[in-house]
């Protein structure tokens, strides 16, 4: 088969690799339909995470059809259009007994393109598949679903649960990008007072308004005075850091109110600074996570029933043997205009958006 492989630093190509096989009785071999390129995986091509080795097939998002599974499934069969989550679990130790999935010890978590052979693929084994994919069924049968893999759920659970959004709050999200915008849309849920969108890329923001932002503003041009004008100098009841830079995060600092809450979500490879000596008389609740996709199902049952936008942040369709375009157009998303690339059976289904 045809697969993406990281060879180092800076170096990555689609070549063939050997088909995958069943290696425990747990596993499933999907073939893939659509797929996508994650911010994770350019931080993987940069070498920021040194546990990724040469020769590594990338990728921990995916849809397809279940080809073959391992004796011990049962929760799905060949023939199956499934959801693969970006986190495997194996469900019997003690953290994902407390659906902390993404912190698995029994050889789940975060393994798909990181310590196993991805989905950037013809065909993928996706461990622990029982708990790893998700059937898709009637009007959740879509392409699209494929956002449901991590961004959606990374946005909902890392951003909007852990920062406990509520009605009426103040929301500023840091970040425009997928995860934030994904962030945006499912803050919605819970009936806040406002959404403030930050970000330099003006496609970026306008795509933020589209989604449901009340309000932008340029992360160049002094957000912390938008938020401070808009709150009567209270300050934001919630932020969410959907970037991972140092500077981003040092800027939700200024924009929490007393007793707010800063939900991160970025992926960190610098050291940030954390100013206690302003903050720690400020009662402010800060939360990090690694998702761990225990709201899947029910972000898949809001999929179908037309609440969640994800084909709206799909600016790109290209085909799965394009992949190196693929990661060379994310990376240069301030020109390109890029949000999400959606590679694969995508391309003909989805009608790209205006932009």
């Amino acid at each position: 088969m045809k697969a993406l492989v990281f060879h180092g630093p800076g170096q990555c190509a689609w070549q063939e690799v050997p088909d995958p096989e069943l290696q425990a009785p747990t596993d499933a071999i999907v073939r893939i339909g659509t797929v996508t390129v994650c911010g994770t995986d350019l931080h993987i091509l940069r070498g920021e995470l040194p546990e990724v080795s040469p020769g590594r097939v990338l990728g921990h998002e995916g849809v397809g059809e279940v080809v073959e599974t391992g004796a011990d499934v049962r929760g799905i069969r060949p023939g199956e259009r499934v959801l693969i989550s970006c986190v495997s679990a194996c469900g019997h130790c003690r953290f994902c007994r407390e659906r902390a999935y993404g912190q698995c010890h029994g050889g789940g978590g975060w393994v798909l393109g990181r310590t196993v052979d991805g989905t950037q693929a013809e065909y993928v084994r996706v461990p622990f598949a029982d708990l790893s994919t998700h059937p898709l069924t009637g009007a959740a049968e879509r392409p699209d679903a494929v956002l449901l893999s991590d961004v959606f759920p990374t946005a909902y659970e890392v951003g909007v649960l852990n920062g406990r959004v509520e009605p009426g709050d103040t929301v500023v999200v840091v970040g425009a990008g997928p995860v934030g915008l994904a962030s945006i849309a499912t803050a919605q849920f819970f009936s806040p007072g406002r959404i403030i969108a930050v970000d330099p890329v003006p496609a970026r923001l306008d795509a933020a308004k589209r989604i449901g932002a009340d309000a932008v503003a340029d992360s160049a041009e002094g957000p912390e005075r938008l938020v401070d004008d808009l709150t009567e100098g209270l300050g934001a009841d919630v932020v969410i850091e959907a970037v991972g830079s140092p500077r981003s995060f040092e800027s939700c600092t200024r924009m929490v109110r007393p007793g707010g809450r800063i939900a991160n979500v970025g992926v960190h490879s610098r050291p940030a600074t954390l100013h206690l000596e302003k903050l720690w008389s400020q009662n402010v609740t800060i939360t990090t996570g690694l998702v761990d996709t225990y709201s899947t199902a029910t972000l898949l049952s809001q999929l179908a029933a037309g609440r969640l936008p994800a084909a709206m942040l799909i600016t790109h369709l290209l085909e799965l043997d394009q992949m190196e375009e693929a990661y060379d157009v994310f990376a240069r998303a301030t020109d390109t205009g890029a949000i999400k690339i959606a590679l694969g059976e995508a391309a003909r289904p989805l009608v790209a958006r205006e932009r």
